[in-house]
């Protein structure tokens, strides 16, 4: 017989709560899917720091459960991870809807951290290509009044560090739009109608960086093949960063496209420690 001892702390073990609306003030019901570690029922002041997590879309309707199982292992490890889904520029939501969307989910977790065990002092942003725009912009125009909502009025957006995976900084570097290119389809819609250089300039994280400001820690790793979005714009977004005084590191995961072959326990590890230097775990 082996005997093992029992887990009175439920440590290492995490629920899944899909499905929580975090929005309805739009007309279209905004939902987020969380993980959040395991507590004893007694352990009611129990605090753990928040991942929000974006997934790439294309800024289309994220699927929150395409990285759900490799979030579940941050979950286990003492992390509260949300899934945040966003206004769809198919439906007619030109940007900055989703970047407004993204800031109520944080508002939001922030305003509801004791029911799900939220240490509101440390809250992360973590995004993969359209979600990895998502999260440099969280962690650049934290608090921001232009892209406010009114829900929760005074709960802050802030973000206390970034990772971000192959998302586009700098639309100024897709060049040229051209008519009935699938990308320049897709940044029309972005735009909610033609091509406007105004807004992509606004939509670009790069532009946000500026001598002179302080900045959160950021964690920025793209694929060098990547055939979505050039390694360049990682490249000058973390030259940018630290020319104008950031904590920023670039990890160029080796010939990796968009997606798929980028992925390894190994860049999760990577993830893994930064969120636990952050988050002193």
């Amino acid at each position: 017989m082996l005997r093992i001892r029992n887990n009175k702390t439920l440590k290492g073990l995490a629920v899944f709560c899909p499905g929580v609306v975090y929005s309805a003030a739009t007309g279209t019901k905004l939902t987020l899917d969380m993980l959040v570690p395991q507590t004893p029922a007694q352990d009611t002041d129990a605090r753990f720091p928040l991942v929000v997590f974006v997934q790439g879309s294309g800024w289309h309707f994220p699927d929150t459960n395409y990285e759900i199982p490799q979030l579940a292992m941050l979950s286990r490890a003492g992390y509260v991870v949300a899934s945040v889904t966003h206004r769809n520029i198919d439906d007619g939501h030109p940007a900055p809807a989703f970047l407004q969307d993204v800031k109520t989910a944080v508002r939001f977790l922030r305003a509801n951290a004791g029911q799900y065990h939220i240490d509101p002092d440390r809250v992360y942003a973590f995004g993969t290509s359209s979600g990895g725009n998502t999260a440099l912009l969280l962690g650049l125009t934290g608090d921001m009044a232009e892209f406010r909502t009114e829900e929760y009025p005074d709960v802050s957006d802030h973000v206390d560090a970034v990772i971000d995976c192959f998302g586009p900084t700098d639309f100024s570097l897709f060049g040229e739009v051209d008519e009935g290119q699938e990308r320049g389809d897709m940044i029309r819609k972005f735009c909610g109608g033609p091509v406007d250089w105004t807004l992509l300039k606004k939509m670009s994280p790069l532009c946000y960086v500026q001598p002179g400001k302080k900045y959160v820690p950021f964690l920025i790793a793209h694929g060098d093949c990547d055939q979505l979005v050039d390694f360049a714009h990682s490249e000058q977004m973390a030259k940018r960063l630290e020319q104008c005084g950031a904590d920023v590191s670039l990890v160029c995961v080796e010939g990796a496209d968009h997606e798929g072959d980028f992925w390894s326990g190994q860049i999760w590890d990577i993830f893994r420690n930064f969120l636990d230097k952050q988050s002193g775990q």
